[in-house]
Order: structure tokens, then C-alpha cells, then sequence
């Protein structure tokens, strides 16, 4: 899949809003049959511009009532430290969300908790003890103003029929 056209920037638009849109729903919806439409969606998905599908889970309604972004600093930056911590991080599932990040730092890290005791216990034994970690900078999130979502396609869309 070399380039995309305006029925499959439809149909990731369509599915970035509602991944559980029957074939027949999405087809209709951007203005294709069925059997393209399906067609189409497997492309994307084999060329890897549609990654996956998931359900959205509401944290508060779980348990985790803390969302914290951590500032890991390491101690060298080095291909195979860098790696190991990038390894230990990714195995752990109080880490929703990690990047390797440029400036100050070295991985931002979001990470949910039931509450405060929770966290800190958690940094403490699980966080500080990361390979190669130096030092650690955590902020609280007060409240959420947007939730990642879909992301803006229109960029692609410019000058397209």
C-alpha cells in the first residue's frame, strides 16, 4: 500500500471513532460496497497503518484513581543500559504508557495506581529499582482535559480526490 486515498482515509477516520462498526455499517458509511470495503480494511491492517482494535476501559471504574507521569532519569545512556531499562519498563503493567524522551530525562512514563500509598510503594520498590535509573520526577495528574483519541488525519487528505 504505497499511498491513501479518500475511501481509506474514511474508513481510519470511521474506525479511529468506532472500531465495532459492522463491514456493512463502515461500507456504507464511506461510500463503498461490502466486499471492497472489507478488502480495503484488511490492506490496512496488513500494511500496518490499523495496528489493532481494543475496548476502552474507564480507569476510576477499576480502581485506579492515580495517573502520575514519571520522569526516569538514568544513570548512563547507553545502547545496552538504555535497552535493558527499555526492556524492564515494557514489562510492567502499572506503565501504561512509556517514552524515550529528548532534554531532561531519559523516559516518561505513565503510570496508574489505586491510590497514593499505592503509588509510592510502587515507585519505591519497583520504579527506583529499574536498571541504570539515577533519579526519578514525578507530577500528578489533577484532572483530564483530553484523552488521546483519534488522531488528525487531515494532513493526508490535502489535495487528495
Amino acid at each position: 500500500m504505497e499511498s491513501l486515498d479518500k475511501f481509506d482515509l474514511a474508513i481510519l477516520s470511521e474506525l479511529q471513532d468506532n472500531a465495532r462498526l459492522t463491514n456493512a455499517e463502515l461500507a456504507q458509511r464511506v461510500g463503498l460496497s461490502a466486499a471492497p470495503c472489507w478488502r480495503r480494511v484488511r490492506a490496512l491492517e496488513e500494511a500496518g497503518y490499523i495496528k489493532g482494535y481494543h475496548a476502552e476501559i474507564d480507569r476510576h471504574k477499576v480502581g485506579l484513581g492515580v495517573f502520575a507521569f514519571v520522569r526516569l532519569d538514568a544513570e548512563r545512556n547507553t545502547g545496552d543500559l538504555t535497552r535493558a531499562m527499555e526492556e524492564a519498563i515494557a514489562q510492567i503493567p502499572d506503565v501504561v504508557a512509556c517514552h524515550y524522551i529528548s532534554g531532561s530525562g531519559t523516559f516518561e512514563l505513565q503510570v496508574v495506581a489505586r491510590d497514593l500509598d499505592s503509588f509510592s510503594q510502587f515507585a519505591r520498590n519497583v520504579l527506583l529499582n529499574l536498571p541504570n535509573v539515577k533519579d526519578m520526577h514525578t507530577s500528578f495528574s489533577l484532572g483530564e482535559v483530553k484523552h488521546a483519541g483519534a488522531l488528525p488525519l487531515t494532513h493526508l487528505s490535502t489535495g487528495r480526490e
